[in-house]
């Protein structure tokens, strides 16, 4: 997956270093466009300073030095902030501006909404620790993470935002209500707030050299005191929060409906999710049987197959074949230079077949920081949209140090050496990486910082489709295999979500879902169920964008006919940034604006659930 948390922190701190607008010559009132452009524009710029945390990971560094506020009178300023915006952006006629101009209309207004209903309905901050230890684990790694400005210079800045860290774990712990924190909420922090420690140790102490007299003396008072204030939250989070955590991780059917309406930006209810889900597991299934008795009718020649083979016996035929490629296992100890080379053969054929343009930008893989371990295997780093020249991080993480030898090894059977491929063609090439690297280009900055995640992950799980038709590892039927049971991840995960949240199911069910229906190996199982406690609506973001970028390539095709040359579509479907699909449809191919649903934002509900 890529770095959802990082991207959802990066749209909804929006911070882009540009100059205030100024204020309409009195003597010509401006163009509708004109106004729209100067109220983003004003936006952008303004919104910056409610998260400082964020504004350095899109790139602008106006506020390095900083640290966020967390308390109600922070929350007060950022509902004002929100409701003045969007009350302004009511006065707006969309039908009167430019096509380009009403898609970030919608982007915008649904950005607006979205935020005060987190803020207001979802309340995030009173009983998610994650954020926090999200947003103080970034506050150091992305002043160190990319090289920006000179590092004696980010070193400076964070001196300065690690003096805040006892101020802001204060008010975090009064912030954060222990009755209404999910348990695994808590001892993900837990475990999170550890990594933060480590990464003090590996990414800014064997920097302190870099320093000399009152500003290595400065920094290194301010680890001191960031270390001690981490060392009380620690205590904190495992004697207070933990032992109080009553919360219930399940948000329910009315906040589920509401943030998969916000998630998914498209007119596909929960009930539709469901439906096709449950109908593209089916087909999967025997799509799976179609190939894995091939494969074994290759290597046991004599084996007579029954003419009506039961479910028990498919199953039976597709884990015989799936074994062949779970035998094919990476080095643990090697994981990031396995990657690597994965990047490497994904890239070539990328160049060699011409499907897209492979962009310029730098790529680096890396072992994920410890902070943002626990959630998913890897992820997809790129820069703010401001610091264009940085690197993008590709970030796997090690299998955990305390797990027993049968545990990594149900790991690595999971990411065996093709799955390692399909995740490296999901995550970079020419997946995330390649996708949010053309994106970058837009030259419309506020399209740029409210990307779709679901144009984001479905662009990711529909590349890893388009590379095995286009002949991805010589048309081998173990990859083939391998693909179909990570669509089959998708489409399982999005039963998942609601599954868990909606209709409550429990582990044991959950797992039987994810290891028999879908033959994921334990630890990923394990994995997903965690994820699917600490998350909710994202995981349904794969397989719905899934189907709308199928859907919108048949559309291309059909529209365009003898003229359709994929290179060309791809780039075409890429060069809009990353609006959801209904947009990118009617950009690309002429056709009216849609006019997105419109949720109602109620007001602040103190008993919200959970």
């Amino acid at each position: 997956m890529s770095n959802v948390r990082s991207m959802l922190l990066k749209q909804a701190a929006v911070c882009l270093a540009i100059c205030s607008a100024a204020p309409p010559c009195p003597a010509e009132s401006p163009s509708m466009d004109r106004r729209f452009e100067l109220l983003g524009d004003r936006y952008l710029d303004q919104f910056t300073a409610f998260s400082p945390a964020s504004a350095t990971l899109v790139g602008d560094h106006r506020y390095d030095g900083r640290l966020d506020q967390v308390g109600a009178e922070a929350r007060a300023d950022e509902r004002r902030f929100l409701q003045e915006f969007l009350q302004e952006l009511n006065g707006i006629d969309p039908t009167r501006l430019s096509r380009a101009n009403q898609v970030d209309h919608a982007l915008l207004d649904h950005h607006l909404r979205a935020a005060l209903w987190r803020l207001d309905v979802l309340q995030e901050w009173a009983w998610n620790p994650l954020v926090y230890s999200g947003l103080a684990g970034d506050a150091v790694y992305g002043l160190m993470a990319r090289d920006f400005v000179p590092l004696k210079d980010r070193l400076t800045c964070v001196a300065g935002r690690l003096g805040q860290f006892s101020r802001l774990l204060v008010q975090v712990r009064a912030t954060l209500q222990p009755a209404r924190v999910p348990r695994i909420h808590a001892e993900t922090a837990v475990e999170q707030n550890r990594g933060i420690v480590g990464m003090l140790d590996n990414m800014v102490k064997p920097h302190l050299d870099q320093l000399a007299g009152p500003e290595r003396e400065r920094l290194t008072q301010a680890m001191a005191a960031a270390r001690d204030a981490l060392k009380q939250h620690q205590k904190w989070l495992e004697s207070e929060l933990v032992p109080h955590a009553t919360g219930d991780f399940r948000i329910g059917k009315e906040l589920y409906d509401q943030k998969l309406a916000f998630a998914l930006e498209t007119p596909m209810t929960r009930q539709e999710v469901r439906v096709q889900a449950e109908r593209q597991l089916r087909d999967l299934r025997e799509r799976m049987y179609e190939i894995a008795s091939s494969v074994y009718r290759q290597n046991h020649p004599y084996t007579a197959f029954p003419s009506d083979p039961s479910d028990a016996y498919k199953q039976a035929i597709i884990r015989a074949c799936l074994e062949l490629a779970c035998a094919e296992l990476p080095d643990p100890d090697r994981l990031v230079e396995e990657v690597a080379e994965a990047l490497e053969r994904a890239t070539a054929f990328v160049r060699q077949k011409d499907l897209v343009t492979i962009p310029s930008e730098p790529l680096q893989v890396i072992l994920m920081p410890e902070f943002r371990r626990g959630v998913s295997l890897a992820y997809c780093d790129s820069p703010g949209v401001l610091d264009r020249e940085q690197e993008t991080f590709y970030a796997v993480a090690p299998p955990p140090t305390d797990w027993s030898e049968q545990q990594v090894r149900s790991l690595l059977r999971e990411y065996n050496t093709r799955s390692l491929d399909n995740l490296t063609i999901h995550e970079a090439m020419p997946g995330h990486f390649l996708q949010l690297a053309h994106a970058s280009r837009y030259s419309g900055k506020l399209r740029a910082v409210l990307g779709s995640g679901v144009f984001i992950e479905g662009w990711a799980v529909y590349t890893e489709w388009m590379m095995l038709e286009e002949g991805f590892r010589e048309n081998d039927p173990l990859m083939q295999l391998v693909v179909l049971k990570w669509y089959l991840r998708d489409v399982t995960n999005a039963i998942l979500d609601q599954a868990v949240h909606v209709d409550g199911i429990g582990k044991d069910e959950a797992l039987k879902l994810l290891i028999e229906d879908a033959f994921q190996e334990e630890r990923e199982a394990v994995g997903k169920w965690k994820r699917a406690c600490l998350t909710s609506a994202q995981l349904s973001t794969y397989f719905a964008g899934y189907l709308e970028h199928v859907e919108l390539r048949r559309t291309a095709e059909e529209t365009w006919g003898s003229k359709f040359d994929l290179k060309t579509y791809h780039d075409t479907v890429l060069s809009f940034g990353s609006p959801p699909v209904q947009f990118v449809r009617a950009l690309m191919l002429e056709r009216p604006i849609p006019l997105p649903r419109k949720q109602t934002v109620p007001g602040p509900l103190a008993s919200s659930h959970p």
